[in-house]
């Protein structure tokens, strides 16, 4: 997996979460290469069944939930709003682009640093936004509604506030950190605020037609300054697909088809693709437009296919870690599968939507328990679960318990090196998870395997909502089966 070198991992280490600048090298581009990361199948969780099953895990999913969505509270930037209910986080970055002239105040943490890269900012405002498409009556029924439009809107309000002014001033990084074009994360952005746009319809119209606009804008400049964009076919897509979506019947993104190159690698701009197809959304393409998109569907097939085993011996490289993207995809595909009655063909069989439904979960347990460890890589949820997660905040007594300025230096010295627990627990946070033995070293200093990243976060909340709405449809149905069996 691709490291950049920021130096949280110790004073001269590289760091475990791929930042921008080291994913725009990939030769697929930033954003295939930033999903490839979050979407690879667990090295046991999707192996197939033994012939003596145990007995399934009995999980709060509703619970897992609800910390996923306090994770992003955790990672907040900027002045903190009355109702912050991570009580051991502060004010912070108010100062955050003061040097260049710009208010660059706001957004998230994307890892356990206190660096701000737009790609991972965009990307984790956008699946969030697409699990509350998807799945926004399940969070609300779990009452998470409203924390989940807080996290979206946390990150939306930063790019609106980035995205005025002269592009020259659209800084997302430090200068010095600044190697891939500018204008790649404005495409990323306009994907999260179409994405957003869409979450905020009905609830605040003017809000989304704000960020409707800002997409629109952001996509419109893309497509002058496309000759000079290198390697970022899958975001440009991925913005034109969330920018149709978005408007409703109208052309929206479809009017810069024309500007893509077809070589597209992001199995989540495959799955997408795959949706407007599948639901109806034909209606406004051109026939070369159409065989484009099922050509995509074909694609993202083949991926599914390959998470599930069944591709034929093809099928996607068993790394160590769980699949946050891979499990997301495989859920809402199940419920795309569903809805049009359909099965997904396998070289080696076709997968009705319950296959795809149950790989998923199966990766969710694991990441929850269901692994060799015993260990929920998700913090805070069950008894067992990693304490020393490589994170600044988490790991430093809070500022509201020891006012005493703690320096860089001082920091490692007397809190980076320390064996005791982190003082302060970073809910929800998924941590990197075991190596491809399943064995996992809870030490700060193992950033590969402790630190988190809201990317890694962000599929996973629509999924645990989906699943805690089935479990307790199931819990329902037993409790009337075995009511129907007492009356009798």
């Amino acid at each position: 997996m691709a490291a950049r070198g920021r130096g949280t991992g110790g004073r001269n280490s590289s760091h475990f979460c791929p930042s921008s600048s080291s994913l725009a090298a990939a030769a697929a581009g930033s954003l295939s290469s930033l999903f490839l990361l979050v979407s690879l199948p667990l090295s046991r969780a999707s192996a197939a069944p033994s012939p003596s099953p145990s007995p399934e895990p009995a999980f709060d999913y509703g619970d897992a939930l609800t910390k996923s969505l306090l994770y992003f509270e955790s990672q907040r930037s900027g002045r903190l709003p009355y109702n912050q209910r991570v009580n051991w986080r502060g004010h912070s970055g108010l100062t955050d682009g003061l040097e260049q002239g710009v208010d660059l105040v706001g957004g998230y943490y994307d890892a356990g640093d206190h660096v701000k890269f737009g790609l991972p900012m965009a990307f984790t405002v956008t699946m969030l936004a697409w699990g509350v498409i998807e799945y926004g009556e399940e969070i609300a029924a779990a009452d998470e509604y409203g924390h989940a439009l807080e996290a979206i809107k946390w990150g939306t309000d930063y790019f609106i506030k980035v995205g005025e002014g002269d592009t020259d001033h659209y800084c997302w990084q430090r200068p010095e950190d600044m190697t891939t074009s500018r204008q790649a994360y404005k495409i990323d952005t306009a994907a999260a605020m179409a994405a957003a746009s869409i979450v905020f319809r009905r609830r605040s119209p003017h809000y989304s037609l704000l960020l409707l606009h800002h997409a629109r804008q952001f996509v419109a400049e893309a497509k002058k300054s496309y000759s000079s964009i290198s390697g970022y076919n899958d975001e440009l897509l991925w913005a034109a697909l969330w920018l149709h979506m978005a408007d409703a019947g109208g052309d929206g993104g479809w009017r810069y088809l024309d500007y893509f190159s077809w070589d597209i690698k992001y199995a989540g701009v495959q799955v997408l693709a795959a949706k407007v197809l599948m639901e109806g959304g034909r209606a406004q393409l051109t026939d070369e437009a159409e065989a484009t998109l099922k050509k995509f569907r074909s694609k993202a097939e083949h991926y599914l296919c390959a998470c599930l085993g069944k591709n034929n011996g093809s099928n996607v490289h068993r790394t160590r870690g769980y699949v946050s993207g891979a499990t997301f995809l495989l859920t809402v595909y199940a419920d795309y599968l569903r809805r049009v009655n359909q099965a997904l063909p396998c070289p080696d069989g076709a997968a009705g939507p319950s296959e795809l439904l149950s790989a998923g979960k199966s990766m969710v347990d694991y990441i929850l328990g269901a692994n060799p460890m015993g260990l929920s890589y998700l913090v805070g949820f069950g008894p067992h679960f990693p304490r020393r997660v490589h994170h600044r905040g988490s790991s430093i007594v809070s500022h509201k318990e020891s006012k005493g300025f703690i320096g860089c230096m001082q920091g490692y010295d007397d809190w980076y090196a320390r064996r005791e627990d982190n003082p302060n627990v970073l809910l929800g946070a998924l941590v990197g998870g075991p190596d491809g033995n399943d064995m996992f070293r809870d030490e700060r200093g193992n950033y590969m395997q402790t630190e988190a990243c809201t990317y890694n976060t962000a599929p996973l909340v629509g999924v645990f909502a989906k699943l805690h709405r089935l479990r307790r449809k199931e819990d329902a149905e037993q409790e009337d089966s075995s009511a129907s069996i007492s009356s009798y």
